[in-house]
């Protein structure tokens, strides 16, 4: 699995420093579920992606989507485990984060998000 940094331009913050991907269908379908909790720092991309769902996890996530452009076109922060759906209309992909990293990262809608090597 390649690991990436994900930074907002707009604010000149990093998300996550080690992002991973989830592009099949089969690892967009599972994304966190399963997994004990999210180190600092982390995070999953998962693309394409409109919406998800929190059934199965073990841990609130911060949860930031984005449009075919890298725009943030919506937040949902802390969202709890066994929420049944959370999405953002034109969004393309989705980026779920330990919890406290919008907040942290002053992050808001159209804010310009970027994906880098790490």
């Amino acid at each position: 699995m390649i690991n990436f940094r994900v930074t907002n331009t707009t604010r000149g913050t990093v998300i996550a420093e080690q992002c991973e991907r989830a592009s099949s269908f089969i690892a967009r379908g599972r994304g966190l579920m399963g997994r004990p909790d999210l180190a600092p720092q982390a995070g999953m991309l998962i693309d394409p992606c409109s919406s998800i769902h929190t059934f199965f996890m073990k841990f609130p996530i911060d949860v930031i989507f984005i449009n075919r452009g890298g725009r943030v076109v919506g937040l949902h922060a802390a969202m709890p485990p066994g929420r049944p759906y959370a999405g953002a209309w034109g969004a393309r992909s989705v980026i779920e984060l330990p919890v406290g990293v919008i907040a942290a990262t002053s992050t808001q809608i159209g804010d310009l998000i970027e994906m880098s090597d790490a």
